[in-house]
């Protein structure tokens, strides 16, 4: 799995699931999300030579804070990691910007985690997964969070903001298809863009920042909600580097934080598809770091 999130960082995108994980927000049909100040960047402080020198600090995915400690993100984003890996969430509108000015000032990896951190833009915390990730096709198993229960500072000492409201016990599979199809979706991560062909290929440019775009709901399985991110029906969502991070619902007036994204198509053109957190095994999971609705 580190392999392949490495592969994707060399091009500017981020981290990906075992399938084609997720990870950015379409450039078409989007916008900033300032008001969306619970969810954050996952960042990581990792080794990529095999030297135990950290020589890489950077944005990998995206993720929410369910409550004042706990940050939600996908376990593809916390798995696999070489040993010494260090994990920060910022709840930073602009994260890109500042890992910028940190390289133009001749910072190392490790400097710029610590100015980070220093300057609060970032909180380092502790990865957890479920231990049945990754699953199957059926019931991935696909979420993991950081946890800064037992850390001195946690995000809510940094930021100002009210965490994410989970859906209750199976509230999707109540609600139902039609009802889900009217409903307002919204993805929002800190993610790539979609395809773009140069003269080397296809890219996927920015990331970094937090956008928002609305979806389009297409189907509900099992453990996964389909949702559309086609242009036409005035619909974004999400890409590479957006993994972990959260498609809202508004039901009765309410957004609710429905799904995590984990993977979709190649080019991130067509299709989300999101971990559900209303199913038995996401919210056993989350039991273990939550008060569950």
């Amino acid at each position: 799995m580190i392999r392949k999130i490495l592969a994707v960082l060399t091009v500017g995108a981020a981290a990906c699931a075992a399938t084609l994980p997720a990870a950015a927000i379409n450039s078409y049909n989007s916008s900033p999300a300032p008001e969306r100040t619970e969810v954050g960047a996952f960042l990581a402080l990792w080794d990529t030579t095999g030297d135990a020198v950290p020589d890489r600090f950077d944005w990998v995915c995206s993720g929410t804070m369910v409550d004042d400690d706990t940050y939600l993100t996908a376990a593809h984003c916390t798995d696999d990691w070489p040993a010494g890996t260090r994990f920060y969430v910022s709840l930073d509108q602009d994260v890109q910007s500042r890992l910028d000015q940190a390289a133009a000032a001749g910072l190392t990896p490790a400097q710029t985690a610590a100015a980070f951190v220093a300057g609060g833009h970032a909180v380092e915390g502790d990865p957890h997964q479920d231990a049945a990730y990754p699953g199957t096709s059926a019931d991935a198993h696909d979420i993991g969070v950081i946890d800064f229960a037992d850390r001195q500072t946690t995000p809510a000492d940094v930021w100002s903001f009210t965490p994410a409201t989970l859906p209750t016990a199976g509230q999707l599979s109540a609600l139902g298809s039609r009802a889900l199809d009217a409903a307002p979706w919204l993805a929002v991560g800190y993610g790539t863009q979609e395809a773009v062909r140069g003269p080397g290929g296809h890219t996927h440019p920015g990331g970094g920042v937090r956008l928002k775009a609305p979806e389009g709901f297409n189907a509900l399985n099992k453990t996964w909600v389909r949702l559309a991110m086609t242009a036409p029906q005035g619909n974004g969502g999400a890409c590479y580097g957006d993994s972990g991070g959260p498609n809202f619902v508004t039901l009765n007036g309410r957004l609710v934080l429905a799904a995590t994204t984990i993977t979709g198509d190649t080019p991130c053109y067509a299709t989300n598809v999101a971990y559900r957190l209303d199913t038995v095994s996401a919210r056993t999971f989350l039991a273990l770091y939550v008060n569950l609705p």
